[in-house]
């Protein structure tokens, strides 16, 4: 979306490494340096082999001691001009000498050893780089991990977890990947380019001018293919997101496609999102795979101008053959490393294109920051003071609500779907924050103290339980990894985990999935109401927390629930009314509003909001219920 500043950014990512990224640099200039000077040599020794030649050829027509100026004269005279340029050319021509294998072998064996040289530098610099870019993607991978820690629930609310692990494993690999394969050769080959232009217009700057043709087309060619490839990667990256998200749901609920027979929606909806991805992909790679063999062509032809002219020159005698072998060779490194720059672009879009995503994620605003101090409640009075919430500004949920939890009391909290119970839970939690007004515990505003502190005196059961790859030992002791043994198994006994334990093979380490797939629904339940009876926290939440247990456990549960809950401000979303009958306060909710509380033999004797509900989980149906019309039946098959 923003090549060039994103670009940048992502190079900022290198700058705690200036150190090695100095010695990078370093060992590739000079390994460059002794690459680029090679090809000169070895035309040296082209020379010194080709002089050799002419020179034994030229015994049998002059006498011995006769001078290379001699023989150009003569041959002058007798109206060779071309060949006597070509011999006024050769700089190491001694007339009825052969080649002079001694000095032949001093060029080569200083020409391999500066590419021996050069190799082991050019290894070196890659090493020290892997170096950098690894401990760079290990510091971007930590950023990210640290974020996410510190974004808000509401930014999770709107995020799909597939594609949100798309970006911080995809994204980040694609991201290191593309610097690993483009840093080295983009400054290696932008070296390379440099060096070779000195030594070209060092040998002829006629053929260097020439030569100089490339750069303007290279360009052109980089700068038009590069425009189009660059929106097709962004969407390319954006599509595997979309694709990650879409398998990660239907993996994770795969029991009910197949339960309600929404496979092959589901095969459909993929088949969709496959396509575009690989319509994204497919234009994205082919676009910018047309760069190299453009870049290709254009050297080739680069190539053939320069073998012509140049040699044209040597039979003119104004360059050596050595020369012109070593300026060949030097065009070919020059178009060598802009036809690497050119392919190189894709990887360096489709890097950068992923590193774009991620700093989406970086740049997303933070729940508010934390405050100095610590909270140590000692009674677990909790107070909301005319609080004011909603996810959305345009669609309030709750205004100007306030209540009081005496310490110690059991408030239960009921009221049809979407009322707003279990927003009232998360925001003591600290979740979301409010719009307006406080929530205290002890007279302290939780929002004036840290949210590890606040919740760290808080334990919460939830309707959707959540338990680690790990063993059920683990899993218990979550909340609290110092525990004892004695302390886990006493937490286990109390909350009947124990019963269903010891009919598992391995007992308490019994490996649980991450899935939770090997125990019921109602014994992962039981596995985390036991979780939050070891952390024994100050302040107790429970969210539908026996929703998933049978009717006999569940009346063992809330007898455990009620030893639990003593001495200890405890608030229970319920459904079933039947277990917060006991409850100190039952708060009734609609839209966000508290419009009844008391207990529950007082809210009976109102006959009001709780007294239906009540009726209508006990009686079939309230007698007032209209009858459903006959065009609202649901349709067969």
């Amino acid at each position: 979306m923003n090549f060039w500043p994103s670009l940048k950014r992502l190079l900022g990512h290198l700058a705690p490494e200036r150190v090695r990224i100095v010695f990078v640099v370093l060992l590739a200039i000079v390994g460059i340096v002794m690459s680029v000077v090679g090809p000169k040599i070895l035309g040296r020794g082209t020379d010194i082999l080709f002089a050799g030649i002419v020179g034994r050829q030229l015994a049998g027509k002059f006498p011995p001691g006769t001078t290379q100026q001699q023989v150009v004269d003569a041959l002058r005279a007798a109206g060779q001009n071309q060949l006597a340029d070509l011999v006024s050319g050769l700089r190491d021509l001694v007339p009825g000498q052969g080649i002079d294998f001694g000095h032949l072998a001093q060029v080569l064996g200083l020409a391999v050893g500066l590419f021996v040289l050069s190799s082991i530098a050019l290894a070196i610099q890659g090493r020290i780089l892997n170096v950098v870019v690894q401990r760079s993607i290990y510091r971007l991978r930590g950023e990210i991990e640290s974020k996410i820690n510190k974004l808000p629930l509401s930014y999770f609310d709107r995020q799909t977890r597939g594609e949100l692990l798309s970006r911080v494993t995809n994204d980040i690999d694609n991201i290191s990947q593309s610097l690993q394969q483009t840093l080295s050769q983009l400054l290696t080959s932008l070296l390379t380019v440099i060096g070779v232009l000195i030594m070209m217009f060092s040998i002829s700057p006629l053929l260097s001018v020439i030569a100089l043709i490339t750069i303007p087309v290279a360009l052109g060619v980089t700068t038009i293919i590069g425009k189009q490839s660059q929106k097709r990667f962004v969407q390319m990256w954006r599509s595997t997101g979309e694709v990650n998200s879409h398998v990660e749901e239907a993996y994770t609920g795969h029991a009910l496609v197949k339960v309600f027979g929404r496979r092959q929606e589901v095969e459909t909806a993929f088949n969709e999102k496959n396509d575009e991805l690989y319509k994204a992909g497919f234009g994205a790679q082919f676009i910018s795979g047309m760069m190299m063999p453009i870049m290709m062509f254009v050297g080739n032809l680069n190539y053939v101008v320069i073998a012509v002219v140049g040699g044209l020159r040597v039979a003119n005698g104004q360059i050596s053959l050595g020369d012109v072998q070593a300026f060949i060779q030097y065009s070919r490194q020059f178009t060598q490393p802009l036809t690497q720059l050119a392919s190189m672009a894709n990887l360096l879009q489709s890097g950068v294109a992923s590193a774009e995503r991620v700093f989406e994620v970086l740049d997303e605003e933070e729940q508010t920051a934390e405050l100095q101090g610590a909270m140590n409640p000692t009674e677990g009075r909790i107070a909301f003071e005319h609080v004011d919430f909603s996810y959305d500004p345009e669609k309030p949920l709750i205004t100007d609500l306030s209540l009081v939890a005496e310490p110690g009391q059991t408030v239960a909290i009921v009221g049809p779907t979407g009322a707003g119970k279990t927003t009232l839970v998360n925001l003591i939690m600290r979740f979301y924050e409010l719009n307006k007004g406080r929530i205290t515990l002890d007279g302290v505003d939780i929002s004036t103290v840290p949210r590890s502190d606040l919740r760290s005196k808080i334990g919460m059961v939830l309707q959707d339980t959540w338990l680690f790859h790990g063993t059920i030992r683990d899993n218990i002791a979550y909340g609290r990894p110092d525990a004892t043994e004695e302390e886990i198994l006493a937490a286990a006994e109390a909350t009947y985990v124990d019963r269903f334990v010891h009919s598992l093979p391995d007992g308490y380490d019994t490996v649980i999935d991450e899935e939770g797939s090997n125990v019921s629904a109602g014994e992962k339940q039981l596995l985390t109401i036991a979780r939050a009876f070891l952390a024994d926290p100050a302040l107790l939440i429970l969210d539908e927390a026996t929703s998933s247990v049978d009717t006999r456990t569940e009346l063992l549960v809330q007898q455990a629930m009620a030893r639990l809950r003593s001495d200890r401000t405890s608030f229970v979303i319920a459904h079933r009314l039947s277990t917060i009958r006991d409850a100190d306060v039952i708060l009734v909710m609609e839209h966000g509003a508290i419009v009844e509380q008391g207990n529950h033999d007082t809210l009976l004797e109102a006959r009001g909001a709780y007294y239906e509900l009540y009726n209508s989980q006990f009686n079939n149906a309230p007698e007032e219920m209209e009858e459903v019309p006959e065009t609202a039946a649901i349709p067969a098959g």
